[in-house]
């Protein structure tokens, strides 16, 4: 640069870099190669060491040409050449305060020093910048390596920019807290200036790494220096547009300004830059926020956190912000209900408030409820949270409660997860802040409800009265003035015509005593006669007291008689005479008042406790019906929900609401979710339920856990038991159930500590969950269970009983882990204690007509077969001294006739509940020999066949080494070995050998099972002589265990089984053998495979319990593939309407397992469809669209949708009824269409135009078009939209006028679809179930006859030369309808047939008790 050309030459501050190139002149900067600026740079230096800081006017050439050739120059001269700046800007910061304190400096001197300080500073924030960028695009870099090449990117010869950052920023602060005002002549210095200062703090905010907490010291640099420009050299308005432009820009800086904003004004004392952002953020048009979500994002992560550290000075500015409340984006929603929520929390809290500040509060919480029902989600659920945190807080009014309680009960039905999840933790917030009690429950609040409100109607009477009492005169005499005034006007001025009566009154002897008589007159409401007497006494006591009256009202006579009569009644003629001692009416009133007084208080009080007492039982009420909303979302799809469910649960049990038990219960079947994180909340749940008793002593901890673990015992259901072992065996394992606790339940069964029977039994079945996580516990006492548990009294609760046989039984789960071969399972010889004691139990029992009888001798005859080593004839022996007593009962019985409740026997009776044993303990002891044939014999001869097979090899590998040299030999046995065949074919010898012994010997006419063949047979036979319930059910029972053991068997009584299940009258059989056609199905599906329609039928039972068991027994046949589901699965679809609410949860439950397999439910769909909307036997209209907003959930997937909207479109074309053509377009309605869905439907619009004259079928085609067109599609969709909604419109307006048209059929004509004429229906087994039970019964089997077996092919060609006649097309499934006659076969394929055929064995069957 040349010399400055005079004085008047001042340095300006260019707004860019190429400014200053660009303007020309001799103050335009000479540009230097690059070779150099290593020479230039050491001149600077020297200069900068004789002549100091303004050196820089001499040498700012150099230095404009490193900045100009900063990328292409070498580090060390970058690094040099900021070392050097930084030494003359600090040498220029010192040497100022001496400079500006000069009084005597003179303007060129001046003018130098502000050159050369704008220069100094121009050429060290370019640096800084330049430093800066260079840092970013390494730190770029290295992100985008993910950390690989961070040893390229180190630090050069010891120079770290991040450590030279800092140093520099407090620099430039420290210069700028000098006042450089006087280098401008005492004037404002430049913005230029300002801005240079400032921009390079804003360009390191602009780096993302700066919010790391190795930065931090550089962050607070930036802020401290942006707070001295903000309060020395007026940076306000710069400020903030640059902070909300960085805002819209980065979102990294929205917490970082938003901590900066709220240090400048608290400790800076710069209060109104949050107003001036606030105002610039809120002249933000909404619109355009919409469309910028990372500008709304940050402007709102900003607001956020302002209100978080200053939410008084963002109240002062609320205002301004309201309206993007109305806006579209909802970041911006959410974070102006956020900082309510943070004034309402931090300012607007607590009871003293004024009225202005308790009027701001209500408006906000009055905005922040109705955000509740937002349109989207996402503000919905931030509300939610919201108000949890204020409730937590305890700042929500109590007057709120009850709104607030209301609307988050409302949310739980909401359809975003994010909602419902958000509201369980509201009121799950409520409950653990609730102001009223520890234990929440209506029945506890109720009478005490009403007996305070029985009090505050009886307190209000009283003070009613008391009141009444307490009247003052002055306020009685106002009350009868107006009468009293119309009655002096009468008297005194009658009307014309009207005669005055004369009141006969006679004036007494005193004006005192004449007084007194017209007060009793105007007490007694005897107007007249007092008007009349005081006119009277005036006239008499003319001057006397209290009949004077004023010179102003001797006129005015009514005046003046009301005036004395006002003086009478009130008193106010005596307060200038002294009062009588007798009168003492003001001693009275002053008593009466301050009853009255005291009244009111207490009423207050009272008001006060019964308003409370109704508030907390309108909060338990909510509460209660929050309970059974949250306990039906426990097995919804969102494992997050699930969570927060259990979560709530937990909460509301610790309060006592009478409901929490039920929901506790119902979490229990969660342990076995596959979700693990469902698993685990509910074993936490249980686990800070009951594992985590109170208590001073270990004994005291253990007896509370006792008691809280023995009540969850109380009418538990089977199915609650064994998720309760899964939970308890669990802790078991883990070592969390403590020892103490184990042993105060031995106490219990013992009956060393006293307890009841009920705790008694619970300590047994406790102990028998333990044993199952540590078999130990039970099988170091067995020697105690038998002696206490099965001891003489045993008859006295076989229900003990049973439960010790169970706990005993755990043993046998030392079996189930794989052993070591040369271990032999555990069996306990027959001549053990427990065995001799069982048998004697289940003999000693027989000929008792108990009715837990049944249940312990089925849990004895199970734990024979688990543990002994011979249980055939441990059982056979019981089974002999059964069938001697029931010989000997019968032959001891004396001759009478039979009765109902015996079973006829010639001339004898037999009680029916000993035949009903006996076919109970014969069927059961039947049952458990085929599978301790199929399991432990099988296992054992394979435990036994491995080992030997294994000491032959050894052994011929110790005999014959030589011998196995032979290559192709041991290649050979290699091979063999490899691919399992010697294995699979001694598996298959031991099977058929179980399977020979089970088909030809077990029912043999030598075996005791055969003896009372005849007998089960005879009472299924013959069910109207035989009519006892019990002993029906155990009859079918004990038939269907016996069809267990032999295929042969079981082929020739399927007929018996199936009359049996379709025509009994008695629920208690049609369940049994609903049960064991399940299992038959499973051991036998070849044979059950034809009766399958008749399992479907049970579907539509009239009784719930058969259709409940039906329903359970399908889902595992089918979700197990035992069953072909056809159309017939449409009998499933029914049940989703089924009255009672446990097989609609049943139903919901199969559908929820069958969609996890593959594309299942799609391809049902189109069948059910059909089937359920033929009005012949399908369902009502209503229920239809119940079950199929139900099945359409499960398609999810658009290829599933796209086809669907095929299929059913083209089913317009065969439909026939109107009902159909509804039922069609409801499906339509209800699938998740996209784009080339829609395409689809356009492609097919002749197949549905012609039903579009149906207002119904129209409506759901309409609601289609227009959910698309709300879900903001593309704009060429939007047109397809259009272009659809018109040609809907179309042909429903000439549907319409064809039908007004005379003499036309609607459709006909104008239809391009041909309507096919009524085609005969092919029959489709099970179809005919559509119809009443009865009817139904009757058509399938009038004579029920057998299914025919397979065709051999022979008959199938023979079938095939005289075809059928073509059916015509039906609303059918999608499926193949032409059947082949050998899928109606009862035979299956070779690859259909199932290759493991044991059966289902069962804790307990399902019997008619």
């Amino acid at each position: 640069m040349a010399s400055p050309p005079g004085a008047a030459w001042e340095f300006q501050l260019p707004l860019c870099p190429g400014d200053l190139l660009r303007s020309g002149g001799s103050a335009s900067p000479r540009l230097l190669p690059p070779a150099q600026l290593s020479g230039a740079l050491a001149a600077f230096g020297a200069a900068f060491g004789a002549q100091g800081p303004r050196a820089v006017l001499q040498h700012f050439d150099a230095l404009c040409s490193l900045l100009h050739h900063f990328h292409t120059v070498d580090a060390a001269i970058k690094e040099d050449a900021l070392d050097l700046m930084k030494k003359v800007v600090s040498s220029h910061y010192n040497d100022l305060p001496s400079i500006l304190d000069d009084p005597g400096l003179s303007s060129s001197d001046c003018l130098a020093h502000r050159n050369a300080l704008k220069m100094n500073c121009y050429v060290l924030t370019r640096l800084v910048e330049a430093f800066e960028t260079e840092s970013f695009k390494r730190d770029s870099v290295e992100l985008s390596l993910g950390g690989r090449n961070k040893k390229g990117c180190a630090k050069r010869s010891g120079f770290s920019w991040e450590e030279e950052r800092q140093p520099l920023i407090q620099l430039l602060t420290e210069l700028l807290q000098l006042d450089l005002r006087r280098l401008w002549s005492g004037l404002v210095v430049e913005e230029e200036f300002v801005s240079l200062m400032t921009g390079i703090c804003y360009r390191i905010l602009e780096n993302p790494t700066i919010n790391h907490q190795k930065h931090r010291p550089t962050r607070e640099a930036v802020i401290h220096l942006l707070a001295v420009t903000l309060m020395r050299y007026d940076h306000m308005l710069s400020a903030t547009l640059k902070i909300t432009q960085m805002l819209q820009h980065f979102e990294h800086v929205a917490p970082l300004f938003g901590g900066a904003v709220s240090l400048w004004a608290t400790e800076y004392g710069m209060k109104s830059i949050v107003g001036e952002l606030l105002r610039e953020i809120g002249q933000k048009c909404p619109q355009n926020l919409a469309r910028d979500a990372s500008g709304a994002k940050g402007y709102a992560v900003f607001l956020t956190e302002l209100a978080e550290q200053i939410p008084g000075m963002v109240l002062s500015n609320m205002s301004v912000l309201l309206h993007h409340l109305d806006g579209e984006n909802y970041t911006m929603r959410n974070a102006i209900l956020t900082a309510m929520a943070e004034i309402l929390l931090q300012v607007l809290n607590g009871d003293q408030l004024e009225e202005a500040v308790r009027s701001t509060r209500d408006q906000f919480l009055d905005m922040l409820q109705a955000h509740v029902c937002d349109v989207l989600g996402h503000v919905r659920s931030r509300v939610l949270q919201l108000f949890t945190r204020i409730v937590q807080r305890k700042a929500l009014p109590l007057t709120r409660f009850q709104t607030v309680v209301c609307l988050a009960v409302g949310r739980l039905q909401d359809k975003s997860v994010m909602v419902v999840k958000n509201a369980v933790q509201l009121l799950a917030a409520f409950l653990s802040n609730n102001p009223f009690s520890c234990k929440i429950s209506c029945s506890d609040l109720a009478e005490p409800l009403k007996k305070e409100m029985q009090k505050l109607h009886e307190m209000r009477d009283k003070h009613k009265a008391a009141s009444a009492l307490a009247i003052t005169p002055e306020e009685e005499w106002e009350a009868m003035q107006p009468e009293l005034k119309a009655m002096v006007q009468q008297l005194l001025h009658p009307l014309q015509g009207e005669e005055e009566r004369e009141v006969a009154v006679e004036v007494e002897d005193t004006a005192q005593d004449t007084a007194e008589h017209i007060i009793q007159l105007l007490r007694k409401l005897n107007y007249k006669a007092a008007v009349c007497l005081t006119q009277e006494a005036v006239s008499c006591f003319q001057g006397i007291e209290p009949f004077i009256s004023t010179s102003e009202l001797k006129d005015d006579k009514e005046a003046m008689i009301l005036g004395i009569l006002k003086a009478l009644y009130t008193g106010s003629h005596l307060k200038n005479c002294v009062p009588k001692p007798l009168n003492d009416s003001d001693n009275t009133e002053s008593e009466d008042l301050a009853v009255v007084e005291q009244l009111a208080s207490e009423m207050v009080k009272q008001e006060m406790l019964v308003q409370y007492l109704q508030d907390a039982y309108n909060f338990s009420v909510k509460i209660m019906e929050a309970t059974s909303m949250v306990s039906r979302m426990m097995y919804g799809n969102s494992v997050s929900v699930v969570q927060e469910a259990i979560e709530f649960f937990v909460t509301v049990s610790q309060f006592g609401v009478p409901q929490a038990v039920l929901g506790v219960r119902r979490m229990l079947p969660l342990i076995w979710s596959k979700e693990l994180s469902i698993r685990e909340a509910v074993l936490s749940a249980y686990r800070r339920l009951y594992l985590s008793p109170s208590g001073d002593s270990e004994r005291v901890r253990a007896q509370n856990q006792v008691q809280s673990l023995s009540l969850l015992m109380v009418d538990a259901s089977l199915g609650t038991i064994q998720c309760l072992e899964e939970i308890i065996s669990e802790f078991v394992q883990k070592d969390e159930i403590k020892p103490s606790v184990i042993q105060l339940l031995w106490e219990q069964f013992t009956e060393k500590s006293q307890c009841s029977s009920l705790e008694r039994q619970a300590a047994i079945m406790l102990l028998g969950m333990m044993a199952r996580g540590k078999p130990e516990i039970v099988g170091s006492n067995l020697d105690v269970l038998v002696t206490v548990g099965l001891d003489e009294k045993v008859h006295k609760d076989y229900g003990f009983a049973k439960e010790v046989c169970n706990a005993i039984s755990k043993l046998a789960g030392c079996n189930k882990p794989a052993l070591e071969k040369s271990q032999a399972p555990f069996r306990l010889p027959e001549t053990h204690l427990l065995f001799e004691w069982l048998s004697d139990a289940v003999s000693a029992g027989f000929d008792q007509p108990s009715t837990l009888w049944l249940p312990f001798m089925e849990a004895a005859v199970n734990l024979i077969y688990q543990l002994a080593e011979g249980p055939e004839e441990i059982c056979a022996q019981i089974l002999k001294d059964c069938s001697q007593k029931t010989l000997d009962g019968l032959l001891d019985l004396p001759e009478l006739e039979a009765s109902p409740g015996s079973i006829p026997g010639g001339t004898n009776a037999l009680p029916t509940f000993l035949l009903t044993h006996l076919i109970s303990l014969v069927g059961h002891v039947a049952l458990q020999q085929v599978v301790y044939l199929e399991g432990a014999v099988s296992a054992e001869l394979r435990r036994r066949r491995v080992l030997r097979e294994e000491q032959e090899a050894k052994k011929r590998a110790a005999s014959s080494t030589k011998e196995q040299s032979a290559k192709d030999t041991g290649n050979e046995t290699t091979m063999e070995e490899d691919l399992g065949l010697v294995g699979a074919s001694a598996d298959d010898t031991e099977a058929e050998l179980v399977r020979n012994i089970c088909e030809t010997e077990l029912l043999d006419e030598k075996q005791l099972f055969s003896t009372f063949m005849p007998l089960v047979l005879k009472i299924c036979n013959n069910p109207l002589v035989y009519r006892d319930p019990a002993l029906s059910a155990a009859a079918a029972l004990a038939l269907g265990k016996f069809c267990m053991i032999s295929a042969e068997f079981c082929d020739s009584q399927l007929r018996l089984l199936f009359t049996m299940l379709e025509k009994s009258s008695l629920p208690g059989v049609r369940s049994n053998l609903m049960i064991v056609a399940g299992d038959l199905a499973i051991r036998f599906p070849n044979l059950i495979e034809p009766w399958t329609p008749h399992l479907y039928a049970r579907l539509r039972d009239p009784c719930h319990d058969v259709r409940q068991i039906a329903g359970l027994v399908m889902t595992h046949l089918i979700l197990k593939d035992m069953v072909k589901v056809k159309g017939q699965v449409s009998e499933m679809a029914t049940l989703l309407i089924d009255p009672e609410e446990e097989i609609v949860r049943l139903a919901q439950n199969f559908f929820s397992e069958l969609s996890s397999k593959g594309n299942a439910i799609y391809n049902l769909l189109p069948d059910i469809i059909s089937r359920l909307s033929d009005p012949d036997c399908g369902v009502d209209e209503e229920s239809f669209h119940t079950i199929m907003r139900h099945l359409f959930s499960y398609i999810t997937k658009d290829k599933q949708a796209e086809s669907l909207v095929e299929k059913l479109c083209q089913r317009f074309r065969t439909a026939k009824t109107e009902r159909q053509f509804r039922d069609l377009s409801h499906c339509l309605m209800l699938l998740p269409l996209s784009d080339r869905g829609l395409h689809k439907m356009q492609e097919n619009f002749d197949c549905f135009a012609d039903k579009l004259q149906d207002p119904a079928v129209y409506r759901c085609f309409r609601a289609t078009l227009s959910r698309l067109h709300r879900g903001g599609t593309k704009p060429e969709t939007k047109v397809l939209i259009e272009e659809l909604e018109q040609k809907l419109h179309a042909c429903h307006n000439r549907g319409l006028d064809s039908i007004e048209a005379p003499g036309e059929i609607p459709g006909q004509e104008s239809s391009q679809t041909p309507v096919p004429g009524p085609a005969k229906k092919r029959p489709v087994a099970g179809s005919q179930r559509r119809q009443p039970l009865r009817v139904a019964n009757r058509e399938v089997d009038s004579p029920f006859i057998t299914p025919p077996p397979r065709m051999t092919r022979h008959h199938r060609n023979a079938s095939k030369r005289n075809p059928s006649r073509r059916p015509a097309i039906t609303v059918s499934s999608d499926e193949e309808n032409s059947l082949e006659e050998d899928e109606l076969s009862a035979e299956l394929k070779e690859d259909e047939t199932p290759t493991k055929k044991t059966p289902i064995s069962r804790a307990s069957a399902c019997r008619a008790r």
